[in-house]
């Protein structure tokens, strides 16, 4: 019975999906934040395909994010990134993760906006940092104050990831959990959507 107070109810799962109608359900936030095993978790729990953008880049070039960054630095990746996510978005219903950085790109925002519904992982600095520790492949940290590294990244983007359409939560909980809640927070949008959609005149 415990786990069964940790899934989305049947309900607020197909409704979810009934509002979602053909767009995408896409993760961002900063790296560690969870956005890959969140997300997989809730594209099961909704029965969608999941999708990572990194491994969509890697697979299109052949290489792995860390020697894109090294042979052609990162505007070239941003730009690489970018053609990536908006080819994905034509192929909703889904769940898409995205690199920490790719919400920072105005035109990859609005096509994010235009084909689905944005849901920014937010988590602290200690969180983060513990996750991130654990991977060696995080380009933007080779750096000898990677802490320090991962502040300036949280000054710099948490104020446009603040744009998503949903913020929920990450800290040291179970994936379920946090899953849960992302479903629960996407079936409160767009109830609150569709209620202010409603004529307000109808008896």
């Amino acid at each position: 019975m415990g786990t069964d107070a940790l899934n989305p109810t049947a309900g607020s799962q197909a409704e979810v999906l009934k509002h979602l109608g053909q767009r995408s359900i896409v993760f961002v936030g900063l790296m560690g934040a969870g956005k890959t095993a969140i997300g997989r978790k809730v594209a099961a729990a909704l029965g969608l395909p999941f999708t990572d953008s990194d491994q969509e880049i890697e697979s299109v070039s052949r290489m792995t994010v860390p020697e894109l960054f090294e042979r052609y630095g990162e505007a070239e990746f941003r730009a690489l990134e970018q053609r990536v996510i908006l080819r994905v978005l034509e192929n909703g219903p889904q769940v898409l993760s995205t690199g920490g950085g790719a919400f920072m790109n105005g035109q990859t925002r609005a096509a994010i906006e235009a084909n689905g519904v944005s849901v920014w992982l937010k988590a602290d600095l200690d969180t983060l940092m513990e996750r991130v520790a654990k991977k060696q492949n995080r380009p933007l940290l080779k750096n000898p104050d990677p802490r320090g590294v991962l502040e300036r990244l949280m000054i710099e983007r948490y104020p446009v990831y603040a744009l998503a359409a949903l913020t929920v939560p990450t800290r040291d909980e179970r994936r379920d959990v946090i899953a849960a809640e992302v479903i629960e927070a996407l079936h409160q949008h767009f109830g609150q959507a569709a209620s202010n959609n409603s004529p307000k005149d109808r008896t």
